[in-house]
């Protein structure tokens, strides 16, 4: 089974190896027919630490690496 890769930007990066990215998706209201923006946040591992606050990232799926963090930095 494929894993999903999504995209977003860097918010956070305090923690040691670990990056916070918002991900924000756009769709239509099915009832007033605007659109409408979402967003959700995931804490993604960073293991060279090379991401910084601003940066566009892409995280993909992975098998749970502690209690909040199941993605990683693809790029």
């Amino acid at each position: 089974m494929p894993k999903r890769i999504l995209q977003g930007t860097v918010v956070s990066n305090a923690n040691d190896k670990t990056v916070t990215v918002k991900v924000e998706r756009r769709f239509t209201h099915p009832l007033l027919k605007k659109t409408v923006r979402r967003s959700k946040k995931y804490r993604a591992h960073d293991e060279s630490n090379n991401c910084q606050v601003g940066d566009s990232v892409q995280i993909e799926e992975c098998a749970p690496i502690s209690k909040t963090k199941r993605w990683t930095v693809v790029v």
